[in-house]
């Protein structure tokens, strides 16, 4: 089915800040009864970048994420406003997190990072013919880099020591590219 079962009523704000929106949705389901939805906008595109350089070495950076309450390895990755090229706020972020600047980029794959609830769209790129640059952390970046064969962060997804969505698929994605 291609055509929207659900019927919307009325959505009320509830929440805005610069990045999120939270909206409370009034709909009719596809039985045609009322209910209710909730629904988290994102202001930005996310976007996450897998370097891997000529000898199979990719990045990851690690950083304690307050929503969870926990310490995290990740692909670089970041928000790109909707208005800007995300290809730029790519290049952007990668040198930003890992100081690298790529000659070859790949839009690998599209994905939704929690549909259920969220109208957010994730793009993953894959960045090749690196070169060494600095870093440029934010100021609300505390983070650390490491460079690892990207066999030991595909085994760091499979054991799940990666659990970032974003990260986990691409991963996989730039696997199976690269024939692991």
């Amino acid at each position: 089915m291609t055509e929207n079962p659900w019927t919307t009523l009325k959505i009320t704000p509830v929440y805005d800040n610069p990045w999120i929106r939270l909206e409370h949705h009034d709909i009719l389901n596809p039985a045609g009864k009322e209910g209710i939805y909730g629904k988290v906008h994102f202001k930005n595109r996310a976007m996450a970048i897998i370097p891997v350089d000529e000898n199979g070495n990719t990045w990851l950076v690690g950083q304690y994420r307050y929503t969870l309450h926990e310490y995290t390895w990740e692909v670089p990755m970041g928000g790109g406003p909707i208005e800007q090229d995300l290809l730029d706020s790519a290049k952007r972020e990668l040198r930003e997190e890992t100081g690298l600047i790529a000659a070859k980029w790949t839009e690998i794959m599209k994905v939704h990072t929690s549909n259920s609830v969220t109208d957010e769209v994730g793009i993953v790129y894959l960045a090749e013919e690196l070169t060494q640059g600095q870093t440029e952390f934010e100021e609300t970046e505390v983070l650390q880099i490491k460079k690892l064969p990207f066999s030991e962060v595909l085994d760091m997804v499979m054991s799940g020591a990666i659990t970032d969505s974003i990260s986990v698929a691409g991963i996989l994605k730039v696997a199976r590219i690269l024939g692991y």
